[in-house]
């Protein structure tokens, strides 16, 4: 039987200099860069070698480690990144030219991107969008010889309308410097152009400098990385791609693309409700959710669903319920040609909706959410067990609920220990019906719709519901189509 190739074996060695140092410097065909300075070092080239340029005599190799242990360098607390050059003179000219060239061709071998279109946020979170693109972005990318074109993001649906006519033939990918609601406008984009089936194909990158930055959180946790902007841009850098789930939200002509979540009810009510009070900074949530609990709502209404294998034991056998009519209320007209999908647009996943086994759950509810990914913000584990591209959605159900059970269950939900409560039901869905209508206690007033952190639909009486919305607050329908999308990933 025929022995696997030594994955140490050499690509290169070579006595050179190491910064100042004369040592033996191998690159071996696993991407191990070995070299000895003050004892045996090595550089994991695909995870901690950003690039290099070579200058007279000299190649500075522009690397990044973790300090305090398991990099090279310990410098930093444990788990912090460093930037770190190591500087390699040759012996001789053609040594030199050989090393660049080697590192060249198994640098270019990985698939890194090397141009990005990014947007940047300037208005979102704490506005610290620019900041964080002079301090990590732009310094990373420029080490990794990563070119890239800038546009910041004057207003709502900006960053949709560019991604709508970009140019995608001129780049390996695109970044967004912000929150998720920029990513969220970049997908809906992709997916209303002529080529849409080609451009969702084209991977989108997250680095977080905004309020909600559950995708990005979804994305470095899933592998233990800190939600931070530089173990973001090395994700981008280093070029690894996973698909991620899309799902259509229909009513009547109109859609609407989703990537994170849609909410009703009590979680609605606080991400939309606490905007009053958004001079407290991050603490408005937390005293929101608080008058809600306190002052609860439940909503009457009735959802359908068809379970993922597993969860057929939920609800009522029901049948397909058809399409929505998509009328509108006083306080939801909204016709807006921004969110009108032309049919040369993706058209939502080809499903045959009417012979799936659907089941149904009558209200009132406390609240409804549907995730498609863990987290929903950095602070909030929404659907532990939600996956990047298993083409269901994750759906927290809470009927009805005790106010300090309430109170408990909302405690868990930076750890996701909230889905265990005897008050929720946790389930995976392919496809949805919510049919939503008014507060019990109150029939003249109705609820909000919420997706991807903005309003879909406010019924009567709800905040600024004499705002324009995309839906009515009507009967609507969700369907999920498997890895429609591409992000850069970790692994």
């Amino acid at each position: 039987m025929e022995q696997p190739e030594n994955p140490e074996q050499p690509i290169m060695a070579d006595r050179v200099i190491v910064n100042g140092c004369v040592t033996e410097l191998t690159l071996t065909s696993n991407g191990k860069l070995k070299f000895t300075e003050r004892g045996q070092r090595s550089l994991t080239v695909e995870k901690e070698v950003l690039g290099f340029a070579t200058e007279g005599s000299k190649i500075k190799i522009r690397a990044i480690v973790e300090g305090g242990g398991g990099g090279i360098f310990c410098v930093a607390s444990s788990g912090a990144l460093v930037r770190k050059d190591i500087v390699v003179e040759s012996l001789s000219e053609d040594s030199l030219s050989l090393w660049s060239q080697k590192l060249r061709q198994y640098i270019d071998s990985l698939g890194r991107p090397k141009r990005l279109f990014v947007f940047l946020n300037p208005f979102g979170g704490r506005k610290s969008a620019s900041k964080i693109f002079v301090d990590h972005v732009k310094p990373l990318f420029e080490d990794a010889d990563i070119q890239i074109t800038l546009q910041e993001t004057q207003y709502q649906l900006h960053a949709k309308e560019v991604a709508k006519s970009l140019d995608l033939t001129k780049y390996d990918g695109i970044v967004c410097v912000s929150g998720d609601g920029i990513l969220v406008e970049v997908v809906n984009g992709l997916l209303e152009r002529e080529d849409w089936d080609a451009a969702i194909k084209m991977p989108i990158g997250v680095v977080p400098a905004g309020t909600g930055n559950g995708m990005v959180k979804s994305l470095l946790d899933s592998v233990g990385y800190p939600c931070t902007a530089p173990n973001a841009v090395l994700t981008i850098i280093r070029g690894h791609k996973r698909s991620l789930d899309v799902a259509t939200i229909l009513q009547g002509e109109t859609k609407f693309f989703s990537i994170l979540m849609l909410a009703w009810g009590l979680v609605a009510d606080i991400d939309i409700e606490s905007e009053k009070y958004r001079w407290m900074g991050s603490a408005r949530i937390d005293f929101y959710a608080l008058q809600r609990i306190l002052h609860l709502r439940q909503y009457d209404g009735c959802i359908s669903f068809v379970p993922a294998p597993g969860f057929e034991a939920y609800g009522e056998p029901t049948s397909y319920h058809g399409k929505s009519t998509g009328k509108h209320d006083s306080c939801s007209p909204s016709e807006e040609k921004s969110v009108k999908v032309r049919h040369h647009g993706y058209q939502g996943p080809n499903i045959d909706l009417e012979n799936l086994e659907w089941r149904s759950i009558s209200g009132p509810f406390v609240s409804i959410w549907l995730h498609n990914v863990p987290w929903g913000g950095e602070e909030t584990m929404a659907a532990p067990d939600a996956k990047f591209s298993d083409g269901y959605l994750d759906l927290i159900l809470i009927r009805d609920c005790p106010q300090l059970s309430l109170l408990s269950l909302m405690t868990g939900l930076n750890n996701g220990s909230h889905v265990k409560s005897p008050y929720v039901m946790y389930l995976k869905v392919k496809a949805f019906f919510l049919e939503p209508g008014p507060r019990t206690k109150d029939p003249t007033k109705e609820g909000i719709i919420d997706s991807d952190g903005e309003v879909l639909a406010r019924g009567k009486g709800t905040y600024k519901c004499d705002q324009k919305t995309p839906m009515a607050y009507d009967k609507l329908q969700i369907t999920v189509d498997q890895g429609l999308a591409t992000l850069f990933s970790p692994i």
